[in-house]
């Protein structure tokens, strides 16, 4: 897991020129004992991507914290919604834009356990090799979030040990090998594992893939098979936002990674390694629906969607390929 393979950002995106802090860190309750806290970091188009939940339970939970240059915005936020204590923070997953902060919040909530997958705990207590696979991966978009400090070894559990009534942990390997989802009630703590679901205010959400590079298809469909045979009510995105049509969601999506195998599958014969994402691209913007909105966006919101969409299809493409040589 040295190398991370993130849907965190593209290498080259535009950081903001600003030097102060951010502004007011915006926080939403969409349902009782259920906060969103909006993080915005350094970099164009960024406003309304980063979220991190808050369950004030009991138990009281913080879903993943966000980068690290954020870090700052979060406590912020945590202090006037008026939260003193944290008894869990549960990791999605350890890419950066999720676990960046961790080492400050857990020093902030030193009652707080660290939930984690098993494969993610050595990167945690010695994050170098994640900081350095990050530079490599994202780039500048590393930089604007910063490096990732780490965190003493017993504040964290794996997430195959954590036995608690009211947190149910769904292992959802696809994102990432080591991708955990939460349920909690009836709301499913999906981080990428649903894809990414976006309010672009024209009506109709964009909805895309989040399949960087080791991706796999059919490990990515048994995890929403999993999700799915929760039957949950509520859907809580990383990126981005509380939706009440759980199982519809997850359906779209699992229809939508088919949709893009098909169009993997036609495209990727037909033209030289260099063309391959570029067709398959312009062919998916004509017919998924999910990404009919992506027109209708701001400038800097398409440069980064087509960034991540773009390292979808690498993740989509490199599936494909090792299929093929498996024949």
């Amino acid at each position: 897991m040295a190398t991370q393979h993130s849907d965190s950002g593209p290498a080259h995106a535009r950081i903001s020129g600003e030097t102060a802090l951010a502004p007011a860190t915006r926080v939403h309750q969409p349902i009782p004992r259920l906060f969103l806290i909006t993080l915005k970091p350094l970099i164009d188009g960024f406003d309304d991507f980063l979220g991190v939940w808050l369950y004030t339970g009991p138990p009281r939970v913080l879903v993943d914290v966000g980068p690290a240059a954020t870090t700052p915005q979060l406590l912020a936020a945590l202090e006037r919604i008026g939260i003193a204590r944290i008894d869990y923070v549960l990791l999605t997953h350890i890419h950066i834009d999720h676990a960046g902060g961790l080492g400050e919040i857990a020093a902030a909530f030193p009652e707080a356990h660290v939930v984690v997958h098993s494969r993610g705990l050595a990167h945690l207590t010695d994050p170098a090799r994640l900081w350095a696979g990050s530079l490599k991966t994202l780039g500048a978009t590393a930089e604007a979030y910063g490096p990732i400090t780490a965190v003493a070894e017993d504040r964290l559990t794996a997430a195959d040990e954590l036995d608690h009534h009211a947190i149910e942990v769904v292992f959802t390997p696809g994102h990432a090998p080591h991708h955990v989802s939460y349920r909690l009630d009836d709301l499913l703590f999906v981080g990428e594992a649903g894809g990414v679901c976006l309010a672009t205010g024209t009506g109709k959400d964009l909805m895309r893939p989040a399949t960087p590079p080791q991706f796999r298809l059919e490990t990515a469909l048994r995890s929403i098979d999993a999700l799915l045979a929760l039957d949950p009510c509520k859907i809580a995105y990383s990126h981005f936002g509380l939706r009440d049509d759980a199982p519809a969601l997850l359906q779209a999506h699992r229809d939508q990674l088919l949709r893009w195998q098909v169009v993997v599958a036609d495209e990727a014969p037909r033209h030289p390694a260099g063309r391959k994402a570029a067709a398959c691209l312009q062919r998916l913007l004509r017919e998924d629906p999910g990404l009919q909105a992506l027109a209708r966006l701001p400038a800097a919101v398409q440069r980064r969607e087509t960034g991540f969409l773009k390292n979808s299809l690498r993740g989509f493409l490199g599936d494909f390929e090792e299929r093929r040589t498996q024949r």
